[in-house]
């Protein structure tokens, strides 16, 4: 099994609709939060798009290697601490940063039709029509940091169940889905999250007679199977993009970091193939030969990164993605999946370094937000909840990972002048993580 380290899988992702649309600086002048926040009642209907146009036509592309933002806060819910370290400004995986050596290939028999593992000629083409009714594009607002993004998904249930990483949904205070098959776009809620191994069902509403994506056994993968990767590239919408390789590698494992170079975070059991992802097809399916998903493409490397100069795209097995998902239709959260919006705080958590006070230290709140209301402010030091010491901004994540929005939660915290508070705080609904 081989280690790839790579920029951040935590943190947002923004899609410029001409210059990029980058977050706030920080410490931000925070908004106001929406005033329906993905949770809550979806609006009526649905919008049509207009019809695909002729710059919409299925093509071949390589890695784009985009200009990265850095965000140094982090904005704390009641789920998990978000780090907003290095993210390319279009919805996509983080870019691998070294050499990958494939690992031995299961015994399973290929189920590419030449010798070569290889696709035939516009067989690519047939499989993308055979299945583009079952991708849709997700869009999200990021609400309380001034962006937007764009990524991909698989249609799960008739009744609108959408498959799709959690990366590209990580932030959003609102979210549509385009139905790829018809170019109509419908409100979508969380359903679930899992950060850790970066999966998450959404549901779109509105909608009904859906054609779920066919599925196949990850585990009967082989090296040097053909595969296609279709998705969202550059969040241009309608049809999507279209492209092939074969499988290069099983079993990979990829580390991501925040911009520090430290909080780590690990995807193991990757596939890995040599099909060039783009920015934007995170969240789509990699296929076989046969049109069935066996994985969801999550990451990507540009290949002039690589000494090898070859192409490098990732995706998570879908027998393990298919049973997370199930996890989370059931509504059963777990140690890493979480149900539903998480619990929010409204703080954005400054470095401790320097700080006379163990503890979480505020670095700005969300105005309008409970931690504003209950007279929390930049400076002060979150020191305990519902009677636990918090001595860092992880035990204050760790503390609050199993609440909820409208949790009530006692805080106590240090003002800059050593004066103690303490205060019960109802969580609201937060952004999605």
């Amino acid at each position: 099994m081989n280690v790839i380290t790579a920029p951040p899988l935590s943190g947002y992702e923004h899609l410029p609709p001409g210059p990029p649309l980058e977050p706030l600086p920080s410490p931000p002048s925070w908004p106001q939060p929406p005033s329906a926040p993905p949770g809550g009642p979806p609006p009526p209907g649905a919008t049509d798009r207009p019809a695909h146009g002729p710059g919409s036509a299925k093509h071949r592309v390589g890695i784009a290697v985009l200009a990265a933002i850095a965000m140094t806060a982090a904005f704390v819910g009641a789920g998990r601490l978000q780090l907003h370290g290095t993210r390319p400004t279009l919805a996509t995986a983080p870019l691998a940063q070294a050499p990958v050596v494939p690992s031995t290939g299961s015994a399973a028999v290929p189920t590419s039709p030449s010798a070569d593992g290889s696709l035939a000629a516009g067989q690519a083409d047939t499989i993308a029509a055979a299945v583009d009714p079952s991708i849709v594009d997700v869009n999200t607002t990021l609400g309380y940091r001034g962006g937007a993004g764009a990524g991909t998904g698989m249609i799960l249930t008739t009744s609108g169940a959408i498959l799709t990483n959690n990366h590209v949904i990580d932030g959003a205070t609102s979210i549509t889905v385009t139905l790829v098959g018809t170019g109509r776009t419908y409100p979508a809620t969380v359903v679930g999250t899992d950060p850790i191994h970066d999966v998450a069902v959404i549901q779109i509403h509105g909608a009904s007679g859906l054609k779920p994506i066919p599925m196949a056994d990850s585990s009967s993968v082989s090296s040097g199977d053909g595969v296609v990767a279709i998705g969202n590239a550059l969040g241009a919408g309608g049809t999507p993009a279209v492209v092939t390789g074969t499988v290069t590698a099983l079993d990979q494992t990829i580390t991501v970091t925040d911009e520090s170079g430290s909080n780590a975070q690990t995807l193991s059991g990757l596939i890995q193939t040599d099909a060039p992802l783009q920015p934007g097809d995170s969240g789509g399916p990699l296929l076989n030969s046969s049109g069935q998903v066996i994985g969801i493409d999550t990451a990507a490397s540009a290949g002039r990164r690589f000494r090898t100069g070859s192409s490098v795209g990732l995706a998570i097995p879908i027998n393990q993605a298919r049973a997370i998902a199930a996890q989370i239709q059931a509504g059963q959260a777990g140690a890493s999946v979480h149900i539903g919006l998480p619990g929010f705080l409204g703080v954005q958590i400054a470095p401790t370094a320097g700080s006379a006070v163990a503890g979480a230290v505020v670095g700005g709140v969300l105005a309008g937000g409970p931690a504003a209301a209950a007279g929390l402010g930049a400076g002060d030091v979150i020191t305990a909840l519902n009677g636990q010491p918090i001595t860092s901004a992880e035990a204050l994540t760790a503390a609050t990972a199993s609440h909820h929005p409208g949790d009530k939660v006692s805080v106590g915290w240090t003002d800059s002048s050593s004066t103690q508070h303490h205060a019960t705080i109802v969580l609201a609904s937060g952004p999605a993580n």
